[in-house]
């Protein structure tokens, strides 16, 4: 374990590079200077770089690959902090973006767009219903679980429970009348970053940016939540207005990231086990920490389906392929050493 800021570092130029080698991979190579002139001539608007260059690559790059990458990435970001959030707020190292229902919410409104086929709003018809169900869903389950003492933990998790299974039932009602239909909603399911344009890009980065910096301003607070409330107490700290606000917030960068990018599992899981190895349980760097690496692994895995394998493959069943088994060796790994959640 090193110095954080030097990881994050790390993770920052990682990044960097990962976006450059995956705009030139695809069924038309284009080499990482070639890419680089591209971004670089669309930034400062001197079109002399591109002299000698295929006309084709600097729309191939800009746009069709470009907003797919950086929505992968923003949505792998996404996902990644509201895991951290999550682990930190609920002290569960099992707890994800989707524990407390919200990936079953937008499943279930975009599953129904899909199947009454609307298209009022054109392409952003299915990731508005998906978003609406994830609210919805959250309103719900934070509804269910709140007392006159606040919202608990563990009332949180069961009712995050029973609400997903509610929704599960109907989105398997939901596939089972589609008929014909039921196998573009199965894909949606799965997760994919096809046809990603820069509005998708827009979105989705207003919204993790924003609450990457509200959990950010936060993360001192959230370490002495760590504690148990009646150390935070003690200490100044509001703990349940914390907990709400920090869960609203990570359930709603989950909301958008889902509403454009289908169900994607095990980053919001496994990347914060991952980054504790590296910066340690403080979420002051523990957060860009895991917003830099869950960018990187989104945006890498997508690569893999977009450009490497023989046909594409569902985003959502590659994480998952990937996903669980480098978790069985985290959770066994950490057993063995007899560590405790943080």
């Amino acid at each position: 374990m090193g110095p954080p800021w030097a990881w994050t570092s790390l993770l920052a130029v990682g990044l960097i590079a990962t976006v450059i080698l995956s705009m030139g991979m695809g069924y038309l190579k284009i080499s990482p200077l070639e890419v680089i002139k591209i971004i670089w001539s669309a930034i400062t608007g001197n079109r002399a770089l591109l002299e000698g260059m295929d006309k084709a690559y600097s729309f191939v790059v800009l746009e069709v690959r470009l907003p797919r990458i950086l929505t992968s990435a923003l949505v792998g970001a996404g996902l990644a902090v509201a895991g951290v959030i999550y682990q930190g707020i609920l002290l569960n190292p099992l707890a994800d973006p989707y524990t407390l229902g919200i990936s079953a919410g937008a499943a279930f409104g975009a599953s129904l767009a899909l199947l009454m086929n609307i298209t009022v709003l054109g392409m952003a018809s299915v990731p508005l219903f998906a978003f609406g169900g994830a609210v919805l869903t959250l309103a719900v389950v934070l509804f269910l679980s709140s007392e006159k003492g606040g919202v608990s933990s563990n009332n949180l998790i069961l009712s995050g429970i029973i609400v997903a299974a509610i929704l599960s039932a109907g989105i398997s009602f939901l596939k089972y009348i589609a008929d014909e239909h039921v196998s573009v909603i199965i894909f949606w399911l799965m997760g994919s970053f096809v046809a990603r344009t820069w509005g998708h890009v827009g979105i989705t980065f207003t919204m993790v940016l924003l609450g990457f910096m509200l959990c950010f301003v936060y993360a001192r607070e959230l370490n002495i939540l760590c504690l148990g409330d009646r150390s935070a107490i003690s200490l100044g700290v509001r703990a349940q207005r914390v907990r709400l606000l920090l869960l609203v917030t990570a359930s709603l960068i989950t909301a958008v990231c889902v509403s454009v990018s289908g169900i994607i599992g095990f980053v919001g899981l496994i990347v914060p086990h991952l980054m504790r190895f590296l910066t340690g349980a403080d979420n002051r760097a523990l957060l860009p920490a895991s917003a830099l690496a869950g960018a990187i692994l989104l945006c890498a895995s997508d690569t893999v389906t977009r450009a490497l394998l023989p046909t594409e493959m569902p985003i959502g069943v590659l994480t998952a392929i990937i996903g669980g088994p480098v978790f069985c060796y985290i959770f066994k790994k950490r057993r063995g050493m007899g560590a405790g959640y943080a």
